[in-house]
């Protein structure tokens, strides 16, 4: 980007998680202007999905929810001149990034990788995944190369807000100050619209104050402007739901932290520094941030298959429940004694419902192994055969499914010279970002 240009840059969301609004895509393009519009998919959960993905085929492993966006919107986008940023590409940016050449747009696409460690911890040879937190001079690599799309594996949730603005503002390693800020920038936003009311303690309160026109309308994707010198300004577009408060700001910048002191792979970040400014109504400043070196070590996410497991969910209603539950459990361990199990908490229902499903409690079993046949047909088949041999009006919610895998979430660390941050830019050359 040109050393002229000195206004702020304007990175929306789109995406707080692997499942968000599929629509909020093209709302934010269509409802105002926007330089950058970004997406964070991942989570510790979602890595092992997108695992599990890839047991099947090895040729998936991304968020394939962005690639039917995409398929929807990279024409408008590129009509618009928003470039698109996203750690959708998971476990597979390569392969996310050859789906989007697909679509024929002519967009130029670029993808980040070399997230993937598994070759380097020795103790967890058994790794389903294993990725290190990346930061953002890879994407803002990407962009200044003219990308209209990055896609990603993992990165920072900050990162795809931070490397936009480092492209924009040509901030260098030693800009701290100006990281932090947009760390603290792309904190406040990856989460979607739990910076404009979801998941906010105080939506009531603010309803009632009339800060929220209309509650039932979909809440907006939040928007950082970010200037030059790090501050920002979190905003949504006008006419959407919901609402950007101090408040509602404080309370993200508090989710997902552990004390004052916020590392990443690019700056450690003061969140103490920070001052919060209610300039407009939804426009709210976040400025003062101050940064220093980052970390020596990079965190890293480490998923392992765990074991089998499957449920059962009963259904207890009429008199005597809690007798009904007590020989249920009975009967139960007494036909399955070798397993793991986990039995749920209930209360029970309200006396003289007027419906059945009110009158009704819900009991379910859940069993874990380390063999798929022991919580397979060996488990349902004894669960399910008590149906008339058991209490009065017994009954399941549904049929018995199949053994599911289930994953183990380990955090660890890797030396910052192992792993190697490898941008591919859109005329097919490849990076190593130092």
């Amino acid at each position: 980007m040109a050393e002229s240009v000195k206004r702020s840059i304007r990175v929306g969301n789109c995406s707080g998680f692997y499942g968000d609004r599929l629509s909020a895509m093209r709302e934010m393009l269509e409802g105002g202007p926007l330089d950058v519009l970004t997406g964070d998919y991942l989570a510790e959960l979602t890595m092992l999905i997108l695992g599990k993905d890839t047991m099947r085929d090895p040729s998936l492993g991304y968020a394939k929810t962005f690639l039917a966006q995409a398929a929807d919107c990279l024409a408008l986008a590129l009509e618009k001149g928003v470039r698109l940023v996203s750690n959708a590409g998971g476990l597979n940016p390569a392969g996310l990034a050859q789906a989007l050449d697909a679509l024929g747009t002519g967009a130029r696409i670029a993808y980040v990788d070399g997230d993937d460690v598994r070759g380097h911890l020795e103790d967890f040879p058994d790794a389903l995944t294993a990725n290190a937190y990346l930061g953002g001079f890879g994407i803002a690599r990407a962009l200044a190369a003219g990308a209209d799309v990055v896609v990603t594996g993992r990165v920072t949730d900050a990162a795809v807000v931070m490397g936009p603005a480092i492209w924009w503002h040509d901030w260098d390693r030693g800009d701290h100050d100006r990281l932090a800020g947009a760390v603290v920038a792309g904190h406040v936003i990856e989460c979607g619209t739990q910076a404009t009311g979801g998941n906010f303690a105080g939506l009531f309160d603010a309803i009632d104050a009339g800060l929220v026109e209309d509650p039932a309308q979909p809440f907006g994707f939040p928007i950082a402007e970010i200037a030059a010198d790090g501050s920002t300004v979190i905003t949504k577009h006008a006419g959407t739901g919901g609402l950007v408060t101090v408040d509602t700001l404080t309370a993200q910048l508090f989710y997902e932290i552990q004390g004052s002191t916020y590392l990443n792979p690019d700056v450690t970040t003061d969140l103490t520094s920070i001052s919060l400014r209610q300039l407009a109504r939804d426009r709210v400043e976040i400025s003062g941030t101050r940064g220093s070196e980052p970390p020596a070590r990079l965190k890293v996410a480490v998923n392992r298959l765990g074991g089998w497991r499957n449920q059962v969910e009963f259904v207890l209603t009429g008199l005597d429940i809690e007798r009904k539950a007590e020989l249920l459990r009975a009967q139960v361990e007494a036909a399955l004694p070798d397993l793991q199990r986990s039995w749920s908490t209930w209360r029970a229902p309200a006396p003289d419902s007027p419906t059945e499903e009110g009158a009704a409690v819900l009991q379910r079993l859940t069993v874990w192994s380390s063999d798929e046949a022991a919580v397979g047909r060996a488990f349902t088949g004894p669960a399910i055969e008590l149906v008339l041999a058991s209490y009065a009006g017994f009954h399941v919610t549904a049929p018995p499914g199949k053994a599911s895998a289930y994953g183990v979430y380990t955090p660890t660390y890797v030396d910052r010279e192992l792993v190697h941050h490898t941008v591919h830019l859109p005329d097919g050359t490849t990076e190593v970002i130092a």
